[in-house]
């Protein structure tokens, strides 16, 4: 049975889907190529793609998929029965949101049920609810058209009282479409590499182009000579803050994997990248190879003393851990890996760290806090108590001219957030923004005695 040809990747696709909603793991880390879960690892690479775009589907559209196989169903699934859950998942989305045939689709979902013990009582109902899915997909999904179907209760719950109905609405609607990659030029003409590419340039410099699976990054021109790296446009604001860096020395607290610390460094900034994990900084210090850019790397927890020196840089970027609820539409298994008491206890983190990296900055020098959530407990509120509490440090408000066409990105206070209904498209394919917040806070020069 396992012999049949596509079925491997269809188990595999199951059993990660459980593993990401019912365990909470982390979809990048059972799909890395070299670390990934095992199952995985054994699938060629075609497989190996397939498995992905069956996940990021299957998350992206969840809500969805619960809501039309409740509509399929005659009475709700047994409550231990997540392996069926699971695979009725997978196969509904490819028959409604992947280039699959149905009838492939349904018969190796069928395939699946045999050859798992725990399942094949439910060979008839899979066969069935999909066969229906496939007859009336156009009815079904668009009954269920509301992109908050598909954003679960509890970010629902935390983001409405900060956005509001309608902007809550289009940041769901967002999530639901594939998003575009950004990349990053190292130096010379931004606009050149995006006519090579066939891409776009935006209005911060970076280069748009529309995601393509057949077309891995790795393979694009450019790549292997280092002449550019992959980051959301929104992602490349927080180093744009400081302003010309040349010559200033500057840290990167938590920084890898490093796209940050390579715009610094490729804008002539004496770097020193510092993070907790060695395994992320090596990484870092493989991507900087690659570039052919200058960074001083240091692993450690800038929580510790020896780490951090007082007063030591010109500027500080924390760019800090946190919920990551502003990639949602990149990672959609953020939204069913996390959860509200998790960003409370990420937040008590960012304020910690942001206390001890502020002591590296100089007196005048300049502190960027930064992240890729949309709660506000991970970002305004961490800096309005930090400010309370620092009175030798103040806003630098970020100005209207410093991020040419996302203005409206900029909070009256002068800190920027960007959400991934910003920079709309005709094509969807070339629309949004990765949701990010950040600060640019100035330490007040000592006054004279």
């Amino acid at each position: 049975m396992n012999d049949k040809p596509g079925l491997p990747a269809r188990q595999v696709a199951t059993r990660l889907l459980s593993a990401v909603v019912v365990s909470r793991t982390s979809l990048d880390g059972l799909t890395d190529r070299r670390s990934g879960h095992p199952a995985f690892r054994r699938l060629d690479a075609r497989d190996q793609s397939l498995v992905r775009a069956i996940l990021v589907s299957a998350l992206r559209r969840r809500g969805t998929l619960d809501a039309i196989l409740s509509e399929c169903l005659e009475r709700p699934l047994p409550g231990n029965a997540d392996a069926l859950h699971s695979l009725l998942h997978t196969a509904m989305a490819q028959i409604l949101f992947l280039d699959v045939p149905d009838s492939a689709a349904v018969d190796l979902a069928v395939s699946q049920t045999h050859g798992d013990p725990r399942l094949q009582r439910f060979a008839g109902l899979v066969n069935a609810i999909l066969r229906r899915v496939a007859r009336e997909k156009d009815s079904l999904v668009a009954r269920h058209g509301d992109p908050l179907i598909d954003m679960p209760q509890w970010l629902q719950e935390r983001l409405l009282p900060a956005y509001g109905a309608e902007a809550l609405a289009s940041i769901a609607a967002a999530h639901r479409a594939i998003a575009p990659v950004d990349i990053t030029v190292r130096d010379g003409d931004a606009g050149a590499w995006a006519e090579r590419l066939g891409g776009h340039l935006l209005p911060l410099g970076a280069v748009r182009l529309e995601a393509d699976p057949s077309r891995p990054v790795q393979e694009m021109p450019g790549f292997e000579d280092g002449a550019w790296w992959v980051q959301d446009a929104a992602a490349g604001i927080p180093a744009r803050l400081f302003g010309a860096v040349a010559g200033a020395r500057i840290a990167d607290l938590c920084a890898a994997p490093g796209g940050k610390t390579a715009q610094l460094a490729a804008a002539g900034a004496d770097v020193t990248a510092m993070d907790i994990s060695a395994s992320r900084l090596a990484r870092l210090e493989e991507n900087f190879q690659r570039l052919r850019l200058p960074v001083r790397a240091l692993q450690g927890d800038i929580r510790q003393s020896d780490i951090v020196v007082d007063g030591a840089f010109d500027g500080v970027l924390l760019d800090a851990p946190c919920s990551s609820t502003g990639t949602i539409r990149r990672h959609p298994d953020v939204a069913y890996t996390k959860s509200a008491e998790e960003v409370e206890k990420l937040a008590e983190v960012q304020a910690d760290l942001l206390w001890h990296a502020a002591r590296a900055v100089r007196p005048g020098g300049i502190l960027v806090f930064s992240n890729c959530s949309l709660d506000p407990a991970e970002g305004e509120a961490v800096v309005a108590a930090f400010l309370a509490a620092h009175p030798d440090f103040r806003r630098d408000p970020v100005k209207a001219e410093e991020l040419p066409g996302l203005e409206t990105a900029i909070s009256p206070e002068g800190d920027v957030r960007t959400t991934p209904a910003m920079m709309p498209d005709t094509n969807p394919a070339l629309a949004g923004l990765d949701g990010f917040y950040a600060a640019r806070l100035l330490r007040q020069p000592a006054t004279g005695g």
